[in-house]
């Protein structure tokens, strides 16, 4: 009867720390290739709009910043020639991963 108990009381315990409040860490953005300024440098701000009707957003990237074309890493200055081929920016989506606590762009992601 005892570890009946025991048994009980070990699955209200880990149950109760599964129940855990969740904190967002990061948000990601999918916006149009229209919508983004793209800086030269790695230590530049991103500009960019999530909306068509919402003001820009300003988030600063560091030389952590990872720049992705196809599912493939690529420095910054391949990213920006890539992105500036494409012709037809509205069909184009971008996903930008912005870290919150250290308001920073982590990642900046496309498929052409």
């Amino acid at each position: 009867m005892n570890i009946r108990k025991f048994l009980v009381a070990l699955t209200m315990t880990i149950s109760l720390s599964a129940a855990a409040e969740f904190v967002t860490v990061e948000l990601a953005y999918e916006i149009n290739l229209s919508d983004l300024t793209i800086p030269v440098t790695s230590s530049g701000t991103l500009l960019f709009k999530d909306c068509a009707d919402c003001d820009s957003r300003r988030v600063r990237m560091t030389r952590n910043t990872r720049f992705i074309v196809n599912g493939k890493s690529v420095e910054l200055k391949e990213f920006r020639k890539n992105v500036l081929h494409v012709r037809d920016r509205e069909s184009k989506t971008i996903i930008v991963m912005h870290h919150l606590e250290s308001d920073t762009v982590t990642s900046v992601s496309v498929s052409l």
